[in-house]
């Protein structure tokens, strides 16, 4: 009868230590994907879900994807938080009732008209004359051109509008319009 011969401690220890040593790699290879999947910088726009996200004010789906809007700011704990909207003018209305509206880390990304491209919003000309999600008939561009506003002069644009009710409501329940 063959009797199994006893193990040394070295030959245990160095098992261990082995097992011990993959168990390390092996997390160190989880935490890298976890923080890889979120591929979110902490700055700049992000991928946006089509057809299954919905507009931060109005709650339409985004849906046009070269007319829409995000809004990347600081949460009360520090974090960065994206907001999605369907029409820069979204945006822009929501943005006027925001503590952090005018903290220097707040970001405005647009989809420009033509190629669906993410552009920074405050340094966009914006086309007047588009047909937008909720009318507020802005095209975002990166090169000036004649008749095209600044982003001071898109804000100026999109709260007259909100405020003489030009925008076209899409669904019950949306804001009361600003007096």
């Amino acid at each position: 009868m063959n009797t199994p011969r006893p193990r040394s401690s070295s030959s245990s220890h160095t098992r261990g230590r082995a097992i011990g040593l993959l168990g390390l790699g092996f997390l160190a290879l989880m935490l890298q994907g976890l923080t890889a999947c979120s591929r979110d910088a902490g700055t700049g726009p992000v991928a946006v879900k089509w057809d299954r996200q919905t507009c931060e004010r109005c709650r339409m789906v985004l849906s046009d994807r070269k007319h829409a809007a995000e809004i990347r700011a600081r949460s009360a704990r520090g974090r960065p938080k994206v907001h999605f909207f369907d029409d820069i003018g979204c945006a822009v209305i929501w943005l006027q009732d925001q503590p952090f509206r005018n903290a220097p880390g707040t970001e405005i990304w647009v989809t420009q008209w033509r190629t669906g491209k993410w552009i920074d919003a405050r340094k966009a000309y914006y086309l007047p004359g588009q047909v937008t999600p909720m009318d507020y008939g802005l095209g975002a561009q990166s090169e000036p051109q004649p008749g095209a506003l600044t982003f001071a002069q898109a804000e100026a644009h999109i709260l007259a509008v909100d405020r003489h009710g030009g925008r076209k409501m899409h669904m019950e329940g949306a804001p009361p319009q600003r007096q």
